[in-house]
């Protein structure tokens, strides 16, 4: 089990570094459809129609990208951050939980992105995205509503991997005052 657990661990860093790489290119596109954007509107009197569009699908990418890259820093939002602390019996319940919560909001979000209520794949989310073209861009939606799906599939990535951790014993204990 710890071999599976380090391998899933080491599979879990090198999925983040990419989507962090990801995240910053897609920052990196925002800020510079954003300041030609400025640039060519307040300077030249002529500003492209493309940019305003480029930025915002920029945006999302990095901001699912960036999402997944805190989940697995442990940074995301939590109502309880040291219960991730915890130990024992009551640090593998807690863990449970946690993940039961992050299932329930993600599997959905993947299914839908798949299939559609009928489980019509042509219906779902990426299926629909497939055959629309972006207004002011000449290509297809998917490749700007892939940031979604593939976000969610990193999270449960790095949630397996920190479970599988966890189970193991190999999760370095950090001392609290309630531990």
């Amino acid at each position: 089990m710890r071999s599976f657990a380090l391998q899933l661990t080491r599979l879990s860093a090198g999925l983040n570094s990419i989507a962090l790489w990801g995240a910053v290119l897609a920052l990196l596109v925002m800020v510079f459809a954003a300041s030609w954007q400025v640039v060519a509107r307040y300077v030249f009197e002529a500003p492209p129609i493309w940019t305003e569009e480029l930025a915002r699908r920029a945006m999302v990418w990095t901001g699912m990208l960036g999402a997944s890259c805190a989940f697995y820093a442990g940074t995301d939002p939590t109502l309880f951050p040291a219960m991730r602390l915890r130990r024992g019996g009551l640090g593998m319940a807690l863990a449970m939980i946690r993940a039961f919560g992050v299932l329930a909001f993600a599997l959905p979000i993947l299914w839908y992105s798949v299939f559609d209520g009928r489980m019509n794949a042509v219906r779902g989310f990426l299926g629909r995205s497939l055959a629309r073209q972006a207004e002011m861009l000449d290509v297809s939606m998917i490749w700007f509503t892939a940031a979604v799906p593939l976000a969610f599939l990193l999270i449960l990535v790095h949630l397996i991997a920190r479970l599988a951790l966890r189970f193991s014993g190999q999760m370095p204990h950090i001392a609290t005052p309630n531990s």
